[in-house]
């Protein structure tokens, strides 16, 4: 997801491996001159490798400014590939995000985006590369409230263990975007593609007595859309019994190059 307030300058929301694809089908991310990008930003809410590939992809000579939890940026310093990321100094500016305290995020020249982050504790898990190395701490996984003025905000969860602690924090969020992963606890097992259940992963399912379609129903936020799907998720089919439901309920599917103005 990438963030702006004025078209011009663009906070990333985490960075997958496949960030460099989609900045070249989003002209608004494209260098307007040499040694240029409109990226002042990224900001990460846990270690998972899904979430941080990307940062090797933007490695040039652009200099990076990154915002995480100091549990997250601890766990990517003991990866000896962040020395690509220290070529020169100042190549990466650390900046941390401390959960309940707003952070008006700025590029690496200091020049602010406009953008505020606020991130709060949501369930989750250490990155499975991690497990020996720390214990598990509310910093590894955090949702994030983003503002870009005082009247909207736009709450932001990709991975979450369970809804419950979510519904309070996101009241009066402009937009939800929730953690979509899997349908049911027991997808993949059930399909034959893994032993692990939702739960082992720390994504609660969308279905189900504890799933977040029900748990959410009431939780005070304008649009409602989930992401960060799986592809053995039955809501990417359209006209599918599931996602039929998930509409029917008030839900949005997200998808590539989707435009949410707040």
């Amino acid at each position: 997801m990438a963030v702006s307030v004025d078209g011009e300058r663009w906070v990333l929301l985490n960075a997958s491996p496949d960030v460099l694809r989609q900045i070249q089908t989003s002209s608004i991310l494209w260098p307007r001159r040499a040694r240029h990008s409109p990226i002042a930003a990224i900001v990460l809410t846990n270690g998972d490798l899904d979430h941080v590939l990307g940062l090797f992809q933007l490695r040039e000579s652009q200099p990076l400014a990154v915002y995480a939890t100091r549990r997250v940026w601890d766990g990517l310093e003991r990866n000896a590939f962040m020395r690509t990321l220290s070529r020169f100094p100042g190549h990466v500016v650390f900046r941390p995000l401390t959960i309940g305290d707003a952070s008006c995020v700025a590029g690496p020249d200091d020049v602010a985006t406009g953008v505020v982050v606020e991130p709060f504790a949501a369930p989750g898990k250490l990155p499975v590369h991690l497990y020996s190395a720390f214990e598990p701490d509310p910093e590894d996984n955090v949702g994030l409230l983003v503002r870009g003025s005082e009247t909207s905000k736009v709450a932001y969860v990709t991975a979450a263990r369970t809804a419950e602690p979510v519904r309070q924090v996101v009241r009066g969020a402009s937009a939800l975007l929730f953690d979509g992963t899997f349908w049911s606890e027991d997808e993949l097992v059930a399909r034959k593609l893994s032993n692990a259940r939702a739960a082992d992963m720390a994504h609660v399912p969308i279905d189900g007595e504890q799933g977040s379609l029900r748990i959410l129903r009431t939780a005070d936020v304008g649009r409602r859309i989930y992401t960060h799907i799986n592809n053995t998720n039955p809501v990417l089919k359209r006209g599918s019994r599931e996602r039929q439901l998930v509409e029917s309920s008030g839900w949005e599917i997200a998808t590539d190059g989707m435009d949410l103005v707040v």
